[in-house]
């Protein structure tokens, strides 16, 4: 698989310093094979490296989020569109080698993400969106565990996301039951941030995007200690942020910030 061919299956494009990425395979509601997830990864990441990019949000083109792995390629080990090995007997190497190396990497970029779910976003696709750190859904998406009805397990990160969103109850029903889930009641439930009409979730979106676009670099560093948060004991935690504390202290954006304040007047933040 050549990059032009990754690419095909993601879009591009920088707005306001916000890093746009649209899964581009609306024919299968953007299914994450290893194609696309080569495709999301390069985009990810070139984003991340992008000193003029300060925010990124991730959508999907067409009537759906993402609806999960692709397993057209044949078989349950199978993610559709790429070149894995499965070794029997073993770990699911398509897991192991891209999907799972994709939510770590934006667990702990240094910018933050805000995901704009469309449509389903099924199996690892839930997981594509609950790794990012705000997540607006249109009115009509839903969210679904559907490993059930294949006889495979959560993945992506969902049996770590999952209970502690939502609790282990509604985890376990979620999972076990694999019932959809309404983006409305996934807001009730806290999963997820906003659920606006459908014709107004990019702009939704790309308006929380633009805060954060705006906003000083101590965001990223903020949105890395709630991840962190989420293991860490209560000593190691406050020693985090206080060395985090002082690396926020050294930038440019601090020092305008702190200006900004005394002398009463908007900061504007570079990202520095």
């Amino acid at each position: 698989m050549d990059a032009a061919e990754a690419a095909s299956k993601v879009k591009t494009e920088v707005k306001d310093r916000i890093g746009i990425v649209t899964l581009n395979d609306p024919a299968t509601l953007n299914a994450a094979g290893v194609d696309l997830m080569d495709g999301l990864r390069r985009a990810v990441s070139g984003f991340i490296a992008d000193e003029g990019v300060r925010a990124i949000v991730i959508t999907g083109e067409g009537r759906g989020f993402c609806s999960g792995a692709n397993l057209s390629g044949g078989g349950a080990n199978s993610s559709g569109g790429g070149r894995i090995t499965e070794n029997p007997g073993g770990p699911n190497q398509s897991l192991l080698q891209v999907y799972n190396p994709f939510v770590s990497m934006v667990r702990k970029s240094p910018k933050p993400l805000v995901a704009a779910v469309n449509g389903v976003a099924a199996g690892v696709g839930a997981s594509l969106a609950l790794v990012c750190d705000l997540i607006v859904a249109a009115e009509s998406a839903y969210f679904l565990q559907a490993f059930r009805r294949i006889g495979l397990v959560p993945d992506g990160g969902a049996t770590y996301l999952l209970p502690r969103l939502v609790g282990k109850a509604r985890a376990m029903e979620l999972t076990l039951l694999g019932e959809k889930l309404p983006a409305k009641t996934a807001l009730e439930w806290g999963m997820i941030n906003r659920c606006v009409p459908d014709a107004d979730l990019m702009s939704t979106a790309m308006g929380l995007a633009k805060q954060l676009a705006d906003g000083p670099k101590s965001l990223g560093y903020t949105r890395n200690l709630i991840w962190a948060s989420m293991d860490a004991a209560w000593h190691d935690q406050v020693e985090a942020e206080a060395y985090m504390q002082g690396d926020a202290a050294r930038t440019e954006d601090a020092r305008e910030g702190i200006m900004a304040f005394a002398q009463k007047r908007p900061a504007e933040f570079k990202g520095r």
